[in-house]
Protein backbone atom coordinates (compact mmCIF):
# COMPACT_ATOMS: atom_id res chain seq x y z
CA UNK A 1 0.00 0.00 0.00
CA UNK A 2 1.04 3.66 -0.89
CA UNK A 3 2.14 5.36 1.63
CA UNK A 4 1.96 9.46 2.39
CA UNK A 5 4.64 11.42 1.08
CA UNK A 6 4.65 12.81 4.47
CA UNK A 7 5.59 9.82 5.73
CA UNK A 8 7.85 8.55 3.44
CA UNK A 9 11.48 7.19 3.52
CA UNK A 10 14.12 7.83 0.88
CA UNK A 11 14.27 4.35 -0.17
CA UNK A 12 10.66 4.24 -0.61
CA UNK A 13 10.64 7.36 -2.84
CA UNK A 14 12.82 6.23 -5.56
CA UNK A 15 11.05 2.93 -6.19
CA UNK A 16 7.72 4.76 -6.47
CA UNK A 17 6.05 4.89 -9.92
CA UNK A 18 4.18 7.65 -11.81
CA UNK A 19 1.37 6.65 -10.34
CA UNK A 20 2.31 5.74 -6.60
CA UNK A 21 3.72 9.26 -6.45
CA UNK A 22 0.72 10.75 -7.44
CA UNK A 23 -1.28 8.90 -5.32
CA UNK A 24 1.18 9.54 -2.04
CA UNK A 25 0.82 13.18 -2.79
CA UNK A 26 -2.99 13.19 -3.10
CA UNK A 27 -3.11 11.06 0.25
CA UNK A 28 -1.20 13.69 2.48
CA UNK A 29 -4.65 16.29 2.08
CA UNK A 30 -2.83 19.88 1.44
CA UNK A 31 0.25 18.66 3.25
CA UNK A 32 2.60 18.63 0.61
CA UNK A 33 5.36 21.38 0.32
CA UNK A 34 7.47 22.08 -3.37
CA UNK A 35 10.43 24.42 -3.70
CA UNK A 36 11.39 25.74 -6.68
CA UNK A 37 15.11 26.01 -6.86
CA UNK A 38 18.05 27.60 -9.18
CA UNK A 39 21.42 25.87 -9.69
CA UNK A 40 23.20 28.25 -11.28
CA UNK A 41 23.97 29.84 -7.80
CA UNK A 42 24.18 28.61 -4.35
CA UNK A 43 22.88 30.22 -1.26
CA UNK A 44 26.12 28.49 0.69
CA UNK A 45 29.27 27.96 -0.63
CA UNK A 46 29.59 24.51 -0.29
CA UNK A 47 25.79 23.48 0.08
CA UNK A 48 23.20 23.27 -3.23
CA UNK A 49 20.02 24.63 -3.11
CA UNK A 50 18.28 21.62 -3.16
CA UNK A 51 19.64 20.76 -0.02
CA UNK A 52 18.66 23.63 1.59
CA UNK A 53 15.34 23.16 0.54
CA UNK A 54 15.19 20.20 1.54
CA UNK A 55 16.06 20.88 4.77
CA UNK A 56 14.04 23.37 5.48
CA UNK A 57 10.88 21.02 5.19
CA UNK A 58 10.87 20.60 1.24
CA UNK A 59 8.60 17.67 0.09
CA UNK A 60 9.31 17.66 -4.02
CA UNK A 61 12.29 19.73 -5.63
CA UNK A 62 11.60 21.87 -8.92
CA UNK A 63 13.99 22.93 -10.91
CA UNK A 64 13.89 26.55 -12.37
CA UNK A 65 15.95 27.36 -15.30
CA UNK A 66 17.44 24.31 -15.71
CA UNK A 67 19.03 23.05 -19.18
CA UNK A 68 18.52 19.33 -20.19
CA UNK A 69 20.93 19.66 -22.80
CA UNK A 70 24.00 21.52 -20.45
CA UNK A 71 22.82 20.02 -17.21
CA UNK A 72 24.70 22.27 -13.96
CA UNK A 73 24.00 22.34 -10.69
CA UNK A 74 26.28 24.56 -8.42
CA UNK A 75 27.42 22.72 -5.44
CA UNK A 76 26.86 19.17 -6.87
CA UNK A 77 29.47 16.97 -6.26
CA UNK A 78 30.97 14.72 -8.95
CA UNK A 79 31.95 11.74 -6.69
CA UNK A 80 28.92 9.91 -7.90
CA UNK A 81 28.47 7.47 -11.06
CA UNK A 82 25.26 9.14 -11.70
CA UNK A 83 23.07 11.57 -14.09
CA UNK A 84 23.55 15.08 -12.07
CA UNK A 85 19.52 14.64 -11.29
CA UNK A 86 20.05 11.49 -9.68
CA UNK A 87 23.29 12.91 -7.52
CA UNK A 88 20.35 15.40 -6.79
CA UNK A 89 18.33 12.89 -5.69
CA UNK A 90 20.70 10.87 -3.64
CA UNK A 91 21.73 13.99 -1.68
CA UNK A 92 18.33 15.02 -0.70
CA UNK A 93 15.81 11.46 -0.65
CA UNK A 94 13.15 14.04 -2.69
CA UNK A 95 11.41 13.74 -5.75
CA UNK A 96 12.76 16.11 -8.39
CA UNK A 97 11.00 17.94 -11.04
CA UNK A 98 11.94 20.79 -13.78
CA UNK A 99 10.37 23.52 -15.69
CA UNK A 100 9.98 23.85 -19.26
CA UNK A 101 8.41 26.36 -21.23
CA UNK A 102 6.51 26.80 -24.83
CA UNK A 103 8.44 29.65 -25.81
CA UNK A 104 7.05 31.14 -29.17
CA UNK A 105 10.31 30.38 -31.74
CA UNK A 106 10.14 34.02 -32.82
CA UNK A 107 10.99 34.54 -28.85
CA UNK A 108 13.19 32.14 -28.78
CA UNK A 109 15.57 33.78 -31.13
CA UNK A 110 15.29 37.16 -29.83
CA UNK A 111 16.37 36.84 -26.11
CA UNK A 112 18.50 33.20 -27.41
CA UNK A 113 16.34 30.91 -25.01
CA UNK A 114 18.15 27.70 -24.48
CA UNK A 115 16.30 24.45 -26.23
CA UNK A 116 16.82 22.32 -23.46
CA UNK A 117 14.97 24.44 -21.22
CA UNK A 118 11.88 24.24 -23.94
CA UNK A 119 8.64 22.66 -23.64
CA UNK A 120 9.19 20.30 -26.49
CA UNK A 121 8.47 15.95 -26.47
CA UNK A 122 12.68 15.80 -27.20
CA UNK A 123 13.07 17.43 -23.85
CA UNK A 124 10.65 15.49 -22.11
CA UNK A 125 12.33 12.31 -23.00
CA UNK A 126 15.40 13.60 -22.06
CA UNK A 127 14.17 14.73 -18.42
CA UNK A 128 12.84 10.58 -18.27
CA UNK A 129 16.08 9.05 -18.97
CA UNK A 130 18.10 12.16 -16.69
CA UNK A 131 15.77 10.65 -13.56
CA UNK A 132 13.03 13.39 -13.27
CA UNK A 133 9.86 12.55 -11.41
CA UNK A 134 7.87 15.16 -13.00
CA UNK A 135 7.76 17.98 -15.65
CA UNK A 136 5.89 21.44 -14.81
CA UNK A 137 4.85 23.20 -18.03
CA UNK A 138 4.98 26.51 -17.11
CA UNK A 139 5.91 30.09 -17.86
CA UNK A 140 8.81 32.23 -16.65
CA UNK A 141 8.65 36.21 -17.15
CA UNK A 142 8.74 37.76 -20.29
CA UNK A 143 9.33 35.05 -22.31
CA UNK A 144 6.10 35.20 -24.60
CA UNK A 145 4.22 31.76 -23.47
CA UNK A 146 0.33 31.85 -23.76
CA UNK A 147 -2.19 29.60 -21.73
CA UNK A 148 -2.63 27.63 -25.54
CA UNK A 149 0.76 27.15 -25.57
CA UNK A 150 0.79 25.55 -22.86
CA UNK A 151 -1.92 23.34 -23.37
CA UNK A 152 -0.77 22.20 -27.25
CA UNK A 153 2.72 21.61 -24.96
CA UNK A 154 1.04 19.33 -22.53
CA UNK A 155 -0.41 17.62 -25.18
CA UNK A 156 2.52 16.89 -26.97
CA UNK A 157 4.50 15.47 -24.00
CA UNK A 158 1.37 13.34 -22.60
CA UNK A 159 1.80 11.78 -25.63
CA UNK A 160 5.36 11.05 -25.40
CA UNK A 161 5.87 10.66 -21.46
CA UNK A 162 2.74 10.67 -19.83
CA UNK A 163 3.01 6.92 -18.70
CA UNK A 164 6.01 8.15 -16.98
CA UNK A 165 6.06 10.95 -15.70
CA UNK A 166 3.90 13.24 -13.56
CA UNK A 167 2.93 16.19 -15.49
CA UNK A 168 2.00 19.60 -13.87
CA UNK A 169 0.35 22.65 -15.92
CA UNK A 170 -0.36 26.03 -15.86
CA UNK A 171 0.75 29.70 -14.99
CA UNK A 172 2.14 30.78 -11.55
CA UNK A 173 1.45 34.49 -12.97
CA UNK A 174 0.77 36.26 -16.27
CA UNK A 175 4.31 35.83 -17.53
CA UNK A 176 4.08 38.68 -19.48
CA UNK A 177 1.20 38.00 -21.43
CA UNK A 178 -2.07 39.82 -19.83
CA UNK A 179 -4.95 36.48 -20.50
CA UNK A 180 -7.25 34.73 -17.93
CA UNK A 181 -5.70 32.68 -15.33
CA UNK A 182 -8.64 30.68 -14.01
CA UNK A 183 -11.22 30.45 -17.01
CA UNK A 184 -13.08 26.84 -16.78
CA UNK A 185 -13.50 26.20 -20.34
CA UNK A 186 -9.05 26.42 -20.59
CA UNK A 187 -8.66 24.20 -17.42
CA UNK A 188 -10.79 21.65 -18.52
CA UNK A 189 -8.83 21.45 -21.31
CA UNK A 190 -5.32 21.16 -19.70
CA UNK A 191 -6.70 18.16 -17.73
CA UNK A 192 -8.11 16.44 -20.79
CA UNK A 193 -4.90 17.14 -22.85
CA UNK A 194 -3.31 14.87 -19.83
CA UNK A 195 -1.78 17.26 -16.72
CA UNK A 196 -1.98 15.18 -13.81
CA UNK A 197 -1.75 18.51 -11.93
CA UNK A 198 -2.98 22.20 -12.51
CA UNK A 199 -1.03 25.42 -11.61
CA UNK A 200 -2.84 27.79 -10.19
CA UNK A 201 -1.89 31.45 -8.53
CA UNK A 202 -2.53 31.09 -4.68
CA UNK A 203 -4.50 33.88 -3.20
CA UNK A 204 -3.04 37.06 -2.62
CA UNK A 205 -0.27 36.81 -5.14
CA UNK A 206 -1.72 37.67 -8.65
CA UNK A 207 -3.81 41.04 -8.44
CA UNK A 208 -7.49 40.16 -8.15
CA UNK A 209 -7.40 36.28 -7.44
CA UNK A 210 -8.30 35.60 -4.14
CA UNK A 211 -9.83 33.00 -1.63
CA UNK A 212 -13.13 32.58 -3.41
CA UNK A 213 -11.64 32.63 -6.91
CA UNK A 214 -9.07 29.92 -6.02
CA UNK A 215 -11.25 27.61 -4.16
CA UNK A 216 -14.12 27.69 -6.94
CA UNK A 217 -11.62 26.26 -9.58
CA UNK A 218 -10.05 24.02 -7.79
CA UNK A 219 -13.71 22.45 -6.85
CA UNK A 220 -13.49 22.23 -10.64
CA UNK A 221 -10.28 20.41 -11.03
CA UNK A 222 -11.36 18.03 -7.92
CA UNK A 223 -14.75 17.15 -9.50
CA UNK A 224 -12.44 16.06 -12.59
CA UNK A 225 -10.38 13.81 -10.77
CA UNK A 226 -7.19 15.65 -10.92
CA UNK A 227 -4.69 17.70 -8.28
CA UNK A 228 -3.73 21.39 -7.76
CA UNK A 229 -0.61 22.94 -6.93
CA UNK A 230 -1.24 26.59 -5.81
CA UNK A 231 2.01 28.67 -6.32
CA UNK A 232 3.79 31.71 -4.85
CA UNK A 233 6.02 32.90 -7.93
CA UNK A 234 5.83 36.58 -7.60
CA UNK A 235 8.68 37.13 -5.58
CA UNK A 236 6.68 36.86 -2.52
CA UNK A 237 8.55 33.84 -1.39
CA UNK A 238 11.30 36.97 -0.26
CA UNK A 239 8.43 38.25 1.93
CA UNK A 240 7.96 38.23 6.09
CA UNK A 241 6.84 34.88 7.40
CA UNK A 242 3.61 36.57 8.15
CA UNK A 243 2.70 36.60 4.31
CA UNK A 244 3.74 33.48 3.40
CA UNK A 245 1.77 31.67 6.31
CA UNK A 246 -1.43 34.31 5.16
CA UNK A 247 -1.00 32.87 2.17
CA UNK A 248 -0.29 29.38 2.55
CA UNK A 249 -3.30 28.96 5.06
CA UNK A 250 -5.79 30.38 2.24
CA UNK A 251 -4.60 28.33 -0.12
CA UNK A 252 -5.50 25.32 2.35
CA UNK A 253 -8.97 26.41 2.71
CA UNK A 254 -9.07 26.71 -0.52
CA UNK A 255 -8.00 23.08 -1.23
CA UNK A 256 -4.97 23.10 -2.44
CA UNK A 257 -3.49 19.74 -2.41
CA UNK A 258 0.44 21.02 -3.19
CA UNK A 259 1.79 24.45 -2.06
CA UNK A 260 4.80 25.69 -4.47
CA UNK A 261 7.43 28.28 -3.03
CA UNK A 262 9.21 29.89 -5.93
CA UNK A 263 13.16 30.74 -5.95
CA UNK A 264 13.27 34.72 -5.79
CA UNK A 265 14.56 34.97 -2.48
CA UNK A 266 17.59 35.08 -2.67
CA UNK A 267 20.53 32.93 -4.71
CA UNK A 268 17.93 30.90 -6.74
CA UNK A 269 15.70 30.00 -3.51
CA UNK A 270 13.53 31.03 -0.91
CA UNK A 271 14.18 32.31 2.08
CA UNK A 272 14.53 28.86 3.90
CA UNK A 273 12.52 30.16 6.93
CA UNK A 274 9.90 31.34 4.55
CA UNK A 275 10.02 27.30 3.08
CA UNK A 276 9.16 26.14 7.27
CA UNK A 277 7.29 28.84 7.14
CA UNK A 278 4.74 27.33 4.69
CA UNK A 279 4.95 23.92 5.83
CA UNK A 280 4.16 24.81 9.50
CA UNK A 281 1.32 26.30 8.61
CA UNK A 282 -0.10 23.38 6.15
CA UNK A 283 0.92 20.32 8.42
CA UNK A 284 2.40 21.66 12.02
CA UNK A 285 5.46 21.42 13.46
CA UNK A 286 4.86 17.83 14.11
CA UNK A 287 5.46 17.09 10.37
CA UNK A 288 7.29 20.03 9.84
CA UNK A 289 9.88 18.99 11.93
CA UNK A 290 10.27 15.21 11.02
CA UNK A 291 10.74 15.75 7.23
CA UNK A 292 13.82 18.36 8.48
CA UNK A 293 15.07 15.89 10.76
CA UNK A 294 15.09 12.33 8.97
CA UNK A 295 18.28 10.99 7.04
CA UNK A 296 18.25 10.78 3.77
CA UNK A 297 19.84 7.08 4.71
CA UNK A 298 16.95 5.43 6.53
CA UNK A 299 15.62 2.46 5.82
CA UNK A 300 12.14 1.59 5.48
CA UNK A 301 10.54 -0.33 8.61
Amino acid sequence: MVKRLLDTVPEEIFTMTRDELLESIKKCEGRTVVSEVIGENSLFRDVSNAEVAKAFGADLLLLNLYNINNPYFKNVPDNFKLTLVKKIKKLTGRPVGVNFEPVPEEVVEKIDFPEGRLAIKENAEKAVEAGFDFLVITANPNTGVTNQKILKAVKEINEEVGERLVIMAGKMHMAGYNEELLDEKLIKSMIKAGSDVILLPAPGTVPGIDLQDNKKIIKLIHKEGKMVMNTIGTSQESADEEIIKKIALKSKMAGADIHHIGDAGYNGIALPENIMALSKTIRGRRHTYRRMALSINRSKQ
